[in-house]
């Protein structure tokens, strides 16, 4: 059990919504806005205990910023299933994402690698994690999810019988691997609040992004296309 001291970034002059420039030489601006459910949400996660350090998820320094970037007590991911299925590369992460990405690896995509293929997944492609940036990389829009650490973009998976399943390859490939991918699609909706897909936009034709947003005003909304 860790001991820790919470020291949650610091926000000056909180407007109700501030544009933020981050990096240098053009770098792209967002919108943001100071939201106090997140440094409560993850200071309750990491005093239930529910995510530990191991050889497949280590603690980090807090990422902070530039801004309102990063999180307190980020982890990077390396691994699901105890250390059986493989991150590539380490996923960089919030503790609320820790304890999703590991239900849905164990209830969502490992029974469907073995209801599709017959066999176990081995490992999940990670096409990006925490990266302080706007929405789908355009200058002016709000900051991702990806800057708070809390989403994941994954890319393909890989099974126990060398079988790899790409989500651009294979999101209109054969009916086996199509069937897989929405199985998997579907399944997200019950572990994240925003699981975008193919069908969402051409910014997503080559992975799904999950996260752990809040939408509506009790935040209670999902978002799943």
């Amino acid at each position: 059990m860790w001991r820790i001291e919470w020291r949650f970034l610091n926000f000056v002059a909180l407007p109700a919504l501030a544009i933020l420039l981050w990096g240098c030489g053009g770098a792209p601006s967002f919108v943001a806005k100071y939201e106090p459910w997140r440094g409560d949400e993850e200071s309750a996660c990491m005093a239930s205990g529910t995510v530990r350090a191991s050889s497949f998820i280590r603690t980090h320094a807090a990422l902070g910023g530039p801004s309102v970037c990063g999180t307190a007590r980020p982890f990077e991911m390396a691994a699901a299933m105890n250390g059986r299925v493989a991150m590539k590369p380490p996923a960089l992460l919030r503790c609320p994402m820790i304890p999703q990405v590991e239900r849905w690896v164990t209830q969502v995509v490992e029974p469907a690698a073995r209801y599709h293929y017959g066999a176990m997944l081995v490992e999940i492609s990670v096409a990006g994690s925490y990266s302080c940036r706007p929405m789908n990389h355009v200058s002016g829009g709000r900051l991702s999810e990806h800057g708070y650490a809390n989403a994941l973009d994954v890319s393909g998976f890989t099974m126990s019988n060398g079988h790899r399943v790409s989500v651009k390859r294979d999101w209109n490939g054969s009916s086996q691997d199509q069937a897989f991918l929405r199985d998997i699609h579907q399944g997200s909706c019950r572990f994240f609040t925003t699981v975008l897909s193919p069908n969402y936009d051409a910014n997503h034709k080559d992975h799904f992004h999950l996260d752990l947003a809040r939408h509506g005003r009790e935040g209670l909304k999902r978002i799943c296309k």
